[in-house]
């Protein structure tokens, strides 16, 4: 199963995408900026294609477990990126909030030079489920690409 990460816009500080899973629009994405030279917890993850596998580890698995009891199963963890350990998708709103993660919302607002989502939570738990209904029946793979000025994914 495929999970799409289209960056589609740029900003100072952010970089905003639309998320597809299996090719129908699910949400928003945002993360940091691409950089020549990684930045820890400043960098938006690398275009290419990703597994998809669950952390049970760590002290933001427990707050999630805490936060969300009935759905959830573990952090979805983007795996094998270069250089980048830990990468999960997870709620937030502004760059400020990504520390080199995916975050996803169902609105995207442009403020002050900067993307920002909005309803985060609304967001999570429309995907978080799916994937790991997907997870938990076989592989799913994330493929970040970005939109050019034509249109056409890279």
């Amino acid at each position: 199963m495929l999970l799409q990460v289209i960056r589609i816009k740029q900003g100072k500080d952010s970089t905003l995408s639309e998320i597809y899973l299996n090719h129908q629009f699910i949400c928003y994405g945002l993360e940091d900026i691409p950089r020549e030279q990684k930045i820890p917890g400043s960098t938006c993850i690398p275009l290419g294609t990703y597994t998809l596998g669950f952390n049970r580890d760590g002290g933001m698995n427990g707050n999630y477990y805490d936060r969300y009891p009935q759905m959830h199963r573990g952090m979805i963890e983007i795996q094998d990126i270069p250089g980048f350990k830990y990468v999960y998708i997870h709620i937030g709103n502004t760059h400020k909030h990504t520390a080199g993660c995916l975050l996803v919302g169902t609105k995207y607002v442009f403020e002050k030079g900067d993307y920002r989502l909005e309803q985060s939570v609304t967001a999570y738990k429309k995907l978080y489920p799916l994937l790991v209904e997907l997870m938990m029946s076989g592989e799913v793979v994330m493929e970040v690409t970005k939109l050019s000025s034509d249109g056409v994914t890279k």
